[in-house]
């Protein structure tokens, strides 16, 4: 009898005492619990794994719980795993000397891996704006690759078909962000590390410390790593940073080649709008001379009016 024969008689066999159930059960990835020291992380991984209060409350509910959610890694020709999804849970082990972490062992390739390093992450409360520019970059150049499209540099504008959609507006569907938000993030891979990590700020608030907000760095990605560089030395120096309009003005400057640091000084010192010294009254002070619901702004050029007769009246005494 033939092999083929063989293995198919055996199978049928089979069937017989087991249930599908059974059958599935069989055919699906299971937990192994792995030494900490064999799996390395993901390359390029772009979520930053904080040791901050977070970390220390998982540390802590792993000590007494244990791995309720095993990670995902992937086998690697040396031996080791590469891990896919679980980096926090690897450290919060490593913080409580556990020397190994439960994980489903999945052969995928690059892009599936990334993919679901990408989707697993996106999923948490607080994610920096860094976090979601690469993660969105590296997640769209996986599934243009997957389409039989080659990644290019600039994934913020090439474009790729999926079912009548971009590969940017699927992958905005799934993120739950808008098509112009995706690409807006994307930019900001364009920063350098220290002005990327300012517009991080913007969610850490840090003490003491810049930030920018999202639209003036988009704006400020369009700038050469030079002209990046003497903004930051300027920003550090001066201690502030540029409004959306300021931003916009030294793109302009960098896309006509006249940007430099006198430039970038002088944009800077332009009083912002955010930056007038305001003048405020207590309103239980004035309210008694407006009716109820009267607009802020005509209770604004009511007073002004009044403060020029009673200048005039002023004068004219005075003669």
């Amino acid at each position: 009898m033939e092999k083929n024969s063989v293995a198919s008689l055996l199978t049928s066999v089979d069937s017989l005492f087991t249930t599908q159930e059974e059958r599935d059960i069989a055919t699906q990835p299971r937990v192994q619990e792995i030494p900490i020291d064999q799996i390395d992380d993901f390359p390029n991984h772009p979520f930053k794994v904080r040791m901050d209060d977070n970390m220390i409350e998982m540390a802590e509910s792993v000590k007494q719980h244990g791995i309720l959610v095993p990670a995902i890694v992937r086998p690697k020709e040396n031996g080791h795993y590469e891990m896919v999804a679980g980096h926090r849970r690897k450290l919060a082990c490593t913080l409580i000397a556990k020397l190994q972490l439960p994980c489903i062992v999945r052969e995928l390739t690059d892009e599936e891996a990334t993919i679901i390093m990408v989707d697993s992450n996106l999923q948490r409360e607080q994610l920096l704006p860094s976090e979601k520019a690469f993660a969105y970059k590296m997640k769209l150049d996986a599934m243009r690759r997957q389409a039989g499209r080659p990644s290019r540099d600039n994934s913020a504008t090439l474009l790729q078909n999926f079912g009548g959609k971009t590969s940017r507006e699927l992958l905005a569907d799934q993120a739950g962000e808008s098509h112009e938000q995706i690409r807006k993030y994307i930019r900001l891979t364009e920063l350098i590390p220290e002005v990327l990590d300012l517009v991080d700020n913007s969610v850490l608030k840090e003490k003491d410390k810049l930030q920018i907000a999202l639209r003036p760095a988009v704006e400020l990605s369009y700038l050469t790593q030079q002209e990046q560089h003497d903004l930051y030395e300027t920003m550090i120096t001066e201690d502030c940073t540029p409004s959306h309009v300021q931003a916009m003005k030294m793109r302009k400057f960098s896309e006509e080649g006249r940007l430099n640091m006198d430039v970038i000084f002088s944009i800077m010192q332009e009083e912002k709008p955010n930056q007038k010294e305001q003048f405020k009254i207590p309103k239980d002070r004035i309210s008694k001379y407006f009716a109820p619901g009267t607009p802020a702004q005509k209770i604004e050029d009511t007073i002004v009016k009044a403060l020029e007769f009673y200048r005039k009246r002023q004068r004219e005494q005075e003669r």
